[in-house]
């Protein structure tokens, strides 16, 4: 059984990171208030070719940043919501307790090693 204060502590770690995924997000994409949804900022450097070309890299490159910034920060809001539910710690394949040292490694660890294991 994880510690209150074990908890806790994650807990105030997948917060910071979340912050930190939030802002990452910002800078590349903005936030429709109506949908939630991000929308990718497309760059704008000027009309000349060479210009143009660099767009779309940048775009390109903002768009699979934005997918796994989107794909974390899912994830970590998936952890804390467990963490409410009094889940945090539980393998949601096999039930069981994961280690303290994985989720002091990993605090948005959602499996156990076995189970990962099992899954590569």
């Amino acid at each position: 059984m994880l510690s209150k204060d074990f908890i806790n502590a994650r807990k105030d770690e997948l917060e910071k990171k979340k912050a930190e995924l939030e802002d990452q997000l910002s800078s590349i994409v903005k936030l429709d208030r109506k949908s939630t949804e991000y929308d990718s900022n497309f760059p704008d450097f000027g009309d000349k070719e060479d210009e143009n070309a660099a767009e779309v890299a940048e775009y390109q490159n903002n768009l699979s940043l934005e997918e796994d910034l989107k794909f974390s920060l899912s994830r970590i809001n998936k952890v804390l919501q467990n963490i409410e539910n009094n889940r945090y710690g539980v393998c949601e394949k096999c039930n069981s307790e994961i280690k303290t040292e994985r989720l002091e490694a990993f605090p948005q660890a959602t499996v156990c090693m076995q189970c990962k294991q099992n899954d590569i």
